[in-house]
């Protein structure tokens, strides 16, 4: 009990050195969700470029996108989603970070088709567009003091607007609403991507002192910006790509 008096009440000369192993703990932190989510686009990456390479009329590339194979590459991400969200608490971290790593493989089978509908110069400019998009909204979640709580509540519910929306356009299959889906799709993850930056940094103070927790902390926090990476190249490729 006097130890805990003393953390929180102590002279000054304590509170700098916790303020300090608290601000070196939460970089670690960061560092930790922004490495995972790179690796996991790296294999994104690899895996659909790898698809990619493979031809259009290659058997493997007919099968996953040309067969009724399809709808296990289309919704197989989705499962992993909703096995990571529902079961992270169960999983040890080391299980938790190899079913990140499988989803992202499986997104990569999932997005290998964009290169048989975009120029591949087109998808790297889109790419690094993304990621220029990206950076600015995590690095302003990050810094800014002001509290994007309220918005996040906001883009919550535009998101699941946005999927209500979405599922209704596959039988519409109206132009000009998958345009508009796609415009205000932009502007939700772009949102979502510094909501859920500064939503990670908060959650920090909370998760201190469980090393195991913090590591598959770090491995949900990079799913969900993964995700906002994902879908905002996915949306702005559908805006800006010049198709085949």
């Amino acid at each position: 009990m006097s130890n805990f008096d003393r953390n929180a009440y102590g002279q000054q000369g304590y509170v700098r050195a916790d303020g300090m192993a608290i601000d070196q703990g939460l970089r670690a932190y960061m560092l930790g969700i922004y490495n995972h989510m790179v690796l996991g686009l790296a294999i994104t990456a690899l895996v659909s470029l790898g698809i990619g390479m493979l031809g259009r009329t290659s058997p493997v590339v007919v099968a996953l996108y040309a067969s009724p194979l399809k709808w296990l590459v289309i919704l197989a991400p989705l499962a992993f989603v909703m096995l990571l969200s529902f079961r992270f608490e169960r999983m040890s971290y080391q299980g938790l970070l190899g079913t990140f790593w499988a989803f992202a493989a499986t997104m990569g089978l999932s997005m290998g088709s964009i290169f048989y509908i975009y120029q591949i110069g087109s998808i790297a400019q889109v790419f690094f567009i993304t990621t220029a998009a990206f950076g600015g909204l995590s690095l302003y979640g990050y810094t800014t003091k002001r509290s994007l709580s309220g918005m996040g509540s906001f883009l919550i519910m535009g998101l699941f607007g946005l999927i209500i929306a979405s599922v209704v356009n596959l039988f519409l299959a109206s132009t000009a609403m998958q345009f508009a889906l796609n415009v205000i799709g932009v502007l939700i993850f772009a949102g979502l991507t510094a909501w859920d930056t500064q939503r990670l940094k908060d959650e920090y103070a909370m998760l201190a002192g469980s090393g195991e927790m913090i590591q598959k902390a770090s491995v949900m926090g990079a799913l969900s910006l993964y995700l906002n990476f994902i879908n905002m190249f996915q949306m702005l490729l559908a805006l800006l790509g010049n198709r085949e």
